[in-house]
């Protein structure tokens, strides 16, 4: 099973089996992982599970799709590796991927 490495804005690090075809954001809701609020569910409509992706990994993601980029353009503090966490599907290829999470959501 893909683990992925969360770092909440203290800096604690949380460490997720995830099941493979699960977003990273399924994922730290369904781990009480903090940071990541998750309004919409995973409609890509709210950008509150905003992630930093580890440099290392964001080439390994699928592309921003037209609907996640025109959402990123609302949260706080973006940068070139800002994703929302719900549109990162995990898979085998994924395990060790890391997160970081912003000082806000929203």
């Amino acid at each position: 099973m893909p683990k992925v490495t969360y770092i909440e804005f203290n800096g604690e690090h949380r460490v997720v089996d995830v099941t493979t075809g699960r977003s990273v954001m399924q994922a730290a809701v369904e781990n009480n992982v903090r940071g990541i609020i998750a309004e919409c569910g995973g409609a890509c409509s709210c950008a509150t599970c905003h992630v930093y992706v580890d440099d290392a990994w964001s080439a390994r993601l699928d592309a921003k799709s037209e609907d996640e980029t025109a959402m990123l353009e609302a949260v706080c503090e973006p940068r070139p590796n800002s994703r929302l966490s719900c549109q990162i599907k995990v898979t085998e290829a994924l395990d060790g991927l890391v997160v970081s999470m912003p000082e806000k959501q929203v």
